[in-house]
C-alpha cells in the first residue's frame, strides 16, 4: 500500500506491529506513556474513540513533519453495559474471565489518524461468543497464557479452536487479495499442550479487530485520509 505519508504506529503491542505490516505500508513505532482513563459517563465506543484521540494529542513534535502521520488505536472489551480494560493482577482477570465465560461480548477498537493538517477517528465492532469454562480452566488459562497486556485479559489468537478460521468473508478477500493469507495462521498463539487455553465459540465481524486492528478498515480509512 502506497502512502504520501511515513506512519508512526504508537502502539507497543506486537500483534499490532504485525497486522500493520501485513498492509506493506512505511510505518516505524514511538509510544509515549499517557493518562489512560476516561470521562465515566463515556459508553461503549465512546471510550476507545476518546483514548485513541488523546493519545494522538501527545506526538505535537512529530507532527511538525508534514509527511508524518499518527496511528493510535484503542481495544475495550464491552459486556453488561460495562467495559473491560486490561486486568491488573491474577484475581482482575480470573474475574473478567468467568463474566466473559459463556456469553456473548462485544470488542470496540477505535483508531484515529492524525497528520499535520487533518485527524480522523473511526471504530470497528466485532461480536465474541465465548464457550463456558470452568473456574479451574480460566485459573490455568491466566497462570500459562498470562493475558495482562489484553483487553478481557484474553488474546483470540490463542483462544481459537483447532481448524477454526475466524476471519470474515470481507477479511479473506482482502487478504486474498494482497497474497497475505498466511498471516491467518500466523496470528494464533502457539497453544500449550497440557495446559488448553479458553476457547471461543464464534466470532461476528472482524478478527483482526479482536487482536487490536481492523486490517480492512484501517487499509480504506489510509486510503481515503
Amino acid at each position: 500500500m502506497k502512502l504520501n505519508y511515513h506512519c508512526i504506529l504508537a502502539s507497543k503491542s506486537p500483534r499490532r506491529h504485525q497486522l500493520l505490516n501485513v498492509l506493506g505500508v512505511d510505518f516505524s513505532v514511538k509510544t509515549k506513556e499517557i493518562d489512560e482513563s476516561f470521562p465515566l459517563n463515556l459508553v461503549a465506543q465512546e471510550i476507545p474513540l476518546y483514548l485513541s484521540e488523546i493519545k494522538s494529542q501527545c506526538f505535537e513534535e512529530e507532527l511538525q513533519q508534514p509527511h508524518n502521520l499518527i496511528i493510535t488505536a484503542d481495544t475495550i472489551v464491552w459486556i453488561n453495559n460495562k467495559v473491560l480494560n486490561k486486568p491488573d493482577n491474577f484475581d482482575e482477570a480470573v474475574s473478567m474471565l468467568e463474566v466473559l465465560s459463556g456469553n456473548m461480548h462485544q470488542v470496540f477498537t477505535a483508531v484515529c489518524l492524525k497528520s499535520q493538517k487533518k485527524t480522523h477517528s473511526f471504530y470497528t465492532t466485532t461480536n465474541v461468543y465465548f464457550k463456558k469454562h470452568s473456574l479451574e480452566q480460566i485459573q490455568q488459562y491466566v497462570n500459562v497464557y498470562k493475558p495482562y497486556d489484553k483487553a478481557g485479559a484474553y488474546g483470540a489468537q490463542e483462544c481459537l479452536p483447532e481448524g477454526m478460521n475466524p476471519c470474515s468473508k470481507k477479511e479473506i478477500d482482502f487478504l486474498t487479495k494482497l497474497g497475505k493469507l498466511s498471516i491467518i495462521e500466523s496470528s494464533k498463539t502457539k497453544r500449550d499442550v497440557l495446559v488448553p487455553p479458553l476457547e471461543v465459540e464464534k466470532i461476528e465481524g472482524s478478527y483482526f479487530n479482536v487482536m487490536g486492528l481492523p486490517l480492512v478498515e484501517l487499509a480504506d480509512e489510509l486510503t481515503n485520509f
